[in-house]
């Protein structure tokens, strides 16, 4: 494994720290925003920043900074704010949906979090071997393929750009990205992204310039409309929520409407735990340190499920550990913690800087899905990378990563009313099931080869005592 330029507990210099922190920002920036803009209902994406911002540094709190990760909004739990807005009398009373929800599914991970306390975590990685939990990481990276090329193929919402043009302002964000990452020097290299990016959005701007001026729609890949209706500050949602409270006819109204939104985050927080998991698992092979033995996968559970009630709290969406985060700190081997938390009060900053936040929205999908390509590329190839020792030549383990890779590539994806299982949780799920079919007695086996060799090495050292 290549050596990480800038290890956990390593501190860049001042002047880098705000840059690096940028970059991460760059990264997680589309996600995001973009789940507050899928939900409407007057979301504020502002406000989902500082949120993200203020969950992220609960993270680190309860990790004890030993985890370099950033928390965002989390698309797992649209389907579950979707149902707050329609379950809801008024607007006020579905942004206190989207409270009750996340304290909800946050209160789940605690849960889950003082079990594994209490039980260590032995049994996570009996369940979940390298054979499950590789696969089920680069399903991570590929589940989000299509996303990375829709994104390239379009530029903004209201002109309809040329794809063409798209797709070669989205590649030279690509080539940028992987260049600068492999050729450059050391500080060029820790910052591939920022780099990429300005690239391609210079060539978007130089094309959107010359599209106005011959009112040729196609041309134009920027929206700067987007500084005309700027948001000032962001609308928080517990200011909204609070006025939901007295929407309410009766008490029974409440407690319908409150069992209305356990139903459709607490299964949600269940299914998040398995990728919690996958991404930590990720993240450890990363940094070369595994996080779920220190600081201990209850703490990452209880900064998860904590940092998601807060960044909700003033957001409206549950966090939770980004991929891009993971990425971004691999191919630009800083691991610095102190980056993650400069990054979080970044977040809490520029979402009071409106023409800022305009401008990070104003950023093409094109460009997004150039990083995007090779941010999701790498989450894909470190999970397969988690595999490289595992004996594929044995069908217990082939059968595993078959059914993993194939339910997940295939968009297995399962819903119960508002409850849905994503491709992720289900092959993961088929995944455990499939191993623990494929081995069954296995364990037995091995216990009694471990046995019987103990006994001839007794048996070994008795003769040559004798012997003595």
């Amino acid at each position: 494994m290549e050596k990480l330029l800038y290890d956990v507990k390593d501190r860049p210099p001042y002047h880098r720290i705000l840059i690096f922190a940028f970059q991460q920002l760059l990264a997680i920036l589309a996600a995001t925003i973009a789940v507050p803009a899928i939900v409407g209902n007057g979301m504020s994406q502002s406000a989902a920043l500082f949120g993200a911002g203020v969950g992220t540094l609960v993270y680190l709190l309860f990790t004890r900074f030993k985890s370099p990760v950033f928390l965002g909004s989390s698309f797992a739990f649209l389907g579950s704010m979707a149902a707050a807005f329609a379950g809801a009398v008024t607007v006020q009373v579905g942004y206190l949906g989207l409270i009750i929800g996340a304290i909800l599914a946050g209160l789940v991970y605690v849960v889950i979090a003082l079990v594994v306390k209490k039980a260590g975590t032995a049994w996570i990685n009996k369940i979940m071997p390298a054979v499950v939990i590789g696969p089920t990481v680069a399903i991570i990276g590929l589940s989000l393929a299509g996303n990375a090329i829709s994104d390239l193929q379009k530029g903004n919402s209201v002109y309809d750009a040329n794809i063409y043009l798209c797709i070669v302002i989205g590649l030279i964000t690509m080539f940028t990205t992987i260049v600068v990452s492999i050729f450059s020097k050391k500080f060029f290299k820790a910052i591939p992204f920022i780099i990429g990016i300005a690239a391609g959005y210079l060539v978007a701007a130089v094309f959107t310039g010359i599209g106005a001026a011959a009112d040729n729609t196609e041309l134009q890949v920027i929206n700067f409309g987007l500084f005309k209706d700027m948001k000032w500050y962001p609308e928080f949602t517990f200011i909204e929520a609070f006025k939901g409270f007295n929407d309410f006819e009766s008490a029974g109204d409440f407690f319908s409407f409150f069992g209305t939104i356990a139903v459709a985050y607490i299964p949600v927080a269940f299914v998040c735990f398995a990728e919690h998991i996958a991404d930590h698992k990720n993240l450890s092979t990363v940094i070369n340190h595994d996080l779920l033995t220190d600081p201990g996968l209850s703490n990452t559970l209880l900064g998860d499920g904590v940092g998601s009630m807060a960044g909700a709290f003033f957001g409206g969406c549950p966090n939770t550990t980004y991929g891009e985060s993971v990425g971004c700190v691999a191919i630009s081997k800083n691991a610095s913690v102190i980056t993650i938390f400069c990054t979080a009060i970044l977040c809490i900053i520029l979402s009071f800087i409106a023409p800022f936040v305009t401008f990070l929205a104003t950023i093409p999908s094109c460009v997004m899905g150039g990083v995007c390509i090779v941010l999701y590329g790498f989450i894909a190839v470190s999970g397969l990378k988690m595999i490289k020792d595992v004996d594929l030549g044995d069908n217990r383990n082939l059968f595993v990563v078959s059914v993993i890779l194939i339910c997940g590539v295939g968009g297995m994806v399962v819903s119960f009313g508002k409850v849905t299982i994503t491709e992720v949780a289900a092959a993961l799920i088929l995944g455990i099931i499939t191993n623990i079919i494929c081995n069954i007695g296995r364990n037995k086996k091995q216990e009694v080869v471990a046995e019987t060799k103990e006994e001839e090495n007794k048996e070994e050292t008795k003769e040559e005592v004798s012997e003595n």
